[in-house]
């Protein structure tokens, strides 16, 4: 499928959100939607939670002090951020950078499901719990970090079709920002990437 169809569709689930009026609180008090970016086509797609400061300034993802942390994790596995899709389970800026809530993230899901289903990945990378817990409900991230979990997602638009996925739960670069024992834990987590994609290619 080329390119440009996939980004024309990842445009019109933007546009739905936008049209859909979804969390009218939180759109009321961001500056933008923070949609997501990077390759329409990339096998890896990189899950956070919500925007910050930085992201709600720029319209973009992981763009403050978790992203160049991420940079540098992606750069570790030979990967960069043109390699791979980037976005939100919500996607405007919770106020004071408070946790998404539970009808927030309920809000936004389909349209993340859309993301995915346009962009197809092989490998699906949740940051923090409350993304991991959109595909993972019932696991703790401290117990499950780093391993690799084979997930079907309905789709929603081509009904009862399937997208199977492998889900890698990690933790938040923002919290291993200042704890060196998570930043490490982060790193070696991260590095298991290239590692299921040789299996997934090799398959």
């Amino acid at each position: 499928m080329p390119n440009t169809d996939k980004q024309d569709r990842l445009e019109a689930v933007k546009q739905r959100i936008l049209d859909d009026g979804i969390t009218p609180e939180l759109k009321e008090q961001a500056t933008q939607l923070v949609f997501g970016e990077g390759n329409p086509n990339a096998n890896i797609v990189i899950i956070g939670e919500a925007p910050g400061k930085k992201e709600d300034e720029l319209g973009k993802p992981f763009v403050g002090a978790s992203g160049k942390f991420l940079n540098q994790m992606l750069e570790m596995i030979g990967l960069q951020r043109e390699d791979i899709y980037i976005t939100n389970i919500v996607k405007y800026r919770p106020p004071d950078n408070r946790d998404p809530k539970p009808d927030e993230k309920k809000a936004f899901l389909p349209y993340l499901q859309s993301q995915l289903e346009v962009i197809q990945p092989k490998i699906v990378v949740t940051l923090g719990r409350h993304s991991m817990n959109c595909f993972l409900p019932d696991l703790q991230i401290s117990k499950v970090h780093g391993e690799p979990k084979r997930v079907k997602l309905s789709l929603k638009e081509n009904k009862g079709d399937i997208l199977e996925v492998i889900i890698l739960p990690l933790f938040h670069p923002a919290a291993a920002l200042y704890n060196p024992a998570q930043r490490q834990t982060l790193i070696d987590d991260f590095a298991v990437i290239p590692i299921i994609m040789n299996k997934i290619k090799s398959s």
